[in-house]
């Protein structure tokens, strides 16, 4: 059966995929010039067809992720799962992560089917990446990719109650750089008011200043043989393989990157005083009530990715606790062994750590935060990446068996549906009452999800003494 709803540039026809509506494609803003600001929606005439995604923006290579999305410019859409349109539901908005330089939301994993089922109004929605969204030119708006997040989440205020959710239950969740992203909204003035709760899973701690970001951009447009501010008018499916290319030769800019390029780390939201006036760590406000957690093993995922998986040395061990531990040799007492000493400092630097100090930030400014750590080993792989980056989103979404992040999962057990229906469960008590289940952060207590859940004491306190201070913007080093 098919389903007409009017929103904002005219009427759009969605269908009903069992007991939920689905609706795809929705524009939820416009792209007047390439790497301007997003405008309003145009709009249509008739009925517009809601029933396929529209097209990814322009993406990196990595994972394939350049070959799965449909080409067009219309890149800015949404799409909605309503289990009713009769209205007053809590809503779910995904930002979907990918290193800030790939995501699309018609990735199967991000089907919002199963989450919707449980009484919750769930969007996703396409911003842009790399260089489209955060490539830092002269002329052009910072952080373009977090202004088309607080667009599509204005046009979530305006529409969201034809499809049966409540404007004023609305909880942004996201994983890695889209926990970055709702990270950095909680600290952005364009984005007050515009959602009431915030879960970040496994957000990293890397933020840029101008500096930095320009001169990366400058070498990625170098790539291309252009200036810069030529980017806007080049073909913009050439602009990911210039990433990519220089992606793939980092380590020669360690002089000038530092920590960015030693962790290959392309693209972040540039603080730049404007559209996002500091980190999330310094602005938190407390207002909006917080779930932050990670996994327990984040950085055996990208130990895979980069052939190191069981093959670290005691040279690289001594090397990255050298680079981003504040005390390398208290790294060196707790974790002996180099393979557990080098997947804890990578693990605490990029993802865990930062996650910890904003929870503890919301709770200095006055505000309820919720610590987690997903502990379940998945036996995908053989077992090998334990609760690795990435395992976090087959289990909130309950697609277990499609798309790239399945293969983590491996066979469907009953063990992964008990661990995805905690989490599952958890995230729409959150988004309804603002009570996921277990205790605030204030008197430390973390919730652990594994096959036998159970509340205590955050697991990574060792780490945690040793990272006294949140984490600061990374910057340009010199020439």
């Amino acid at each position: 059966m098919q389903i007409d709803v009017h929103v904002t540039g005219g009427v759009v026809r969605g269908h009903v995929d069992g007991d939920v509506t689905v609706f795809r494609g929705i524009p939820y803003a416009s792209l007047e010039k390439r790497f301007g600001a997003p405008s309003p929606v145009h709009s249509w005439d008739g009925v517009r067809d809601a029933m396929t995604f529209g097209p990814s923006p322009p993406q990196s290579g990595s994972f394939g992720m350049d070959s799965l999305g449909g080409q067009g410019d219309d890149w800015l859409t949404v799409n909605v799962w309503s289990p009713g349109l009769q209205g007053g539901l809590p809503v779910m908005v995904w930002f979907q992560g990918g290193a800030y330089a790939f995501g699309m939301s018609s990735l199967p994993e991000y089907d919002g089917s199963n989450l919707a089922r449980g009484g919750v109004v769930v969007v996703t929605f396409n911003y842009r990446v790399g260089l489209e969204g955060f490539g830092y030119v002269a002329g052009t708006p910072a952080n373009r990719g977090l202004l088309d997040q607080v667009a599509a989440l204005e046009w979530v205020r305006e529409n969201i109650g034809a499809f049966g959710g409540d404007r004023d239950r609305v909880t942004v969740f996201g994983q890695s750089a889209g926990a970055g992203s709702v990270a950095a909204l909680l600290v952005m003035p364009r984005a007050a008011g515009l959602f009431r709760r915030a879960i970040a899973q496994s957000m990293p701690g890397t933020y840029f200043t101008p500096a930095l970001a320009d001169d990366i951009t400058r070498t990625c447009a170098q790539q291309l043989g252009i200036e810069p501010t030529e980017l806007p008018a080049t073909d913009p499916w050439r602009l990911p393989a210039a990433g990519d290319a220089v992606l793939a030769t980092m380590d020669q800019f360690a002089a000038r990157w530092g920590l960015a390029a030693h962790a290959k780390v392309l693209f972040s939201p540039v603080v730049d005083g404007d559209v996002l006036p500091c980190t999330p760590w310094e602005g938190l406000t407390g207002q909006v009530d917080l779930i932050v957690g990670h996994t327990r093993h984040e950085q055996r995922l990208l130990s895979l990715v980069s052939g190191l998986l069981g093959k670290v040395t005691e040279v690289d061990a001594t090397e990255a606790a050298t680079l981003f531990a504040p005390d390398p040799e208290r790294y060196r007492e707790i974790f002996p062994d180099p393979e557990d000493r080098y997947e804890a400092v990578r693990s605490d630097w990029l993802f865990r750590m930062p996650s910890a100090h904003l929870a503890e930030a919301q709770r200095a400014a006055g505000g309820r935060a919720h610590l987690y750590e997903l502990t379940w080993p998945a036996p995908g792989l053989g077992g090998a990446l334990g609760a690795c980056h990435g395992l976090d989103v087959p289990l909130v979404f309950g697609n277990l068996t499609v798309g790239q992040p399945a293969v983590l999962i491996g066979d469907p057990t009953p063990a992964a549906a008990g661990v995805s229906e905690q989490m599952q469960h958890a995230w729409r008590a959150f988004a309804t009452n603002g009570d996921p289940g277990w205790p605030a952060y204030d008197n430390g207590l973390t919730r652990l999800f594994d096959i036998e859940p159970r509340v205590t004491a955050y697991p990574e306190h060792l780490s945690r003494q040793i990272w006294s201070d949140p984490p600061g913007v990374l910057d340009l080093l010199g020439e």
